[in-house]
């Protein structure tokens, strides 16, 4: 059995899997959701108490007989899966954290940690070379020769980079709406349908933990306005800035680029608009990557 999680900033996805080598056969027993781990930003401690609390309480609960049903007849063999968990800021630094958090709270078989950037590269590429990206909350882009990354822009992430990213999308929109007088009555009217004042936000951005959250939610309010024409030409020009500052340096405008991500999957027409006038064709473009991770693992 393997329990595949994919991680972001927002929120976890996890499926448990049987796969069977004999009949060449996968089956998913379940599918979980918690929130998003994130070893950059949160303690070892933070990690624990989400995995412990939210993860485990939903594994602990979960009716056996319906495992049973499934062709699962040994149902302690979920507490000791394999588990592969892609996540967020699980750079080389972060890994062994992670690895060790995981095999404390889950006691799995064993455990594999990768970087979300790696579950886009396998879920959008399988064995195949490509340029695989991540258009979430935060940004990323490969050059991934079908095994392996072979090639990475430095994200940065949101403070000094993650162009095309949710949360960039989000510091734009806040500046526009502030600074630009055109914009007073689009402000006014994002004021009002969150509850919040000029004050409440700064306060959220500079003095609240998980800015880049917050920033990214303010893309609610945005696709519900890409009739105005600042808010659109706002979303196509963060994607310019995407494909200028980490797909240029791969110097590969022969391969098409996958997508992978809520910003990606949302503003898909945006996106293609922005690709086209960089000079880029676009690919796969999947909300989430847990269907190929599946499809990978199986």
């Amino acid at each position: 059995m393997i329990l595949i999680a994919d991680s972001g900033s927002t929120k976890t996805d996890w499926t448990l899997l049987l796969s069977s080598s004999e009949e060449n056969t996968n089956k998913v027993i379940a599918t979980f959701k918690t929130q998003g781990i994130t070893p950059i930003h949160q303690t070892a401690a933070d990690i624990r108490q989400i995995l412990g609390q939210e993860l485990m309480s939903q594994l602990s609960t979960f009716p056996r007989a319906h495992l049973v049903s499934m062709g699962v007849l040994d149902t302690s063999l979920v507490q000791h899966a394999s588990v592969c968990f892609y996540g967020s800021g699980c750079t080389p630094a972060h890994v062994p954290m992670m690895k060790q958090v995981l095999s404390e709270v889950l006691s799995p078989k064993d455990v594999e940690v990768h970087s979300d950037l790696m579950a886009a590269a396998r879920a959008l590429c399988g064995h195949d070379a490509g340029i695989a990206c991540i258009l979430g909350t935060g940004a990323n882009s490969c050059l991934y020769d079908g095994e392996q990354i072979v090639q990475n822009t430095p994200a940065l992430g949101y403070i000094l980079g993650d162009e095309g990213s949710g949360s960039v999308l989000g510091r734009l929109f806040l500046n526009v709406i502030f600074k630009n007088p055109k914009m007073a009555n689009l402000r006014d009217k994002f004021l009002e349908e969150t509850k919040q004042t000029q004050a409440d936000i700064i306060k959220k951005v500079y003095n609240e933990p998980m800015a880049n959250r917050y920033l990214a939610s303010t893309s609610t309010f945005i696709i519900e306005h890409l009739d105005n024409p600042t808010l659109r030409q706002l979303v196509i020009d963060n994607f310019r800035q995407f494909f200028r500052s980490n797909i240029d340096p791969y110097n590969r405008k022969d391969l098409p680029v996958h997508f992978v991500g809520s910003m990606a999957f949302h503003y898909r027409s945006q996106l293609e608009e922005a690709a086209k006038l960089e000079g880029y064709t676009i690919g796969q473009t999947l909300q989430s990557p847990m269907e190929g991770l599946i499809k990978y693992h199986s």
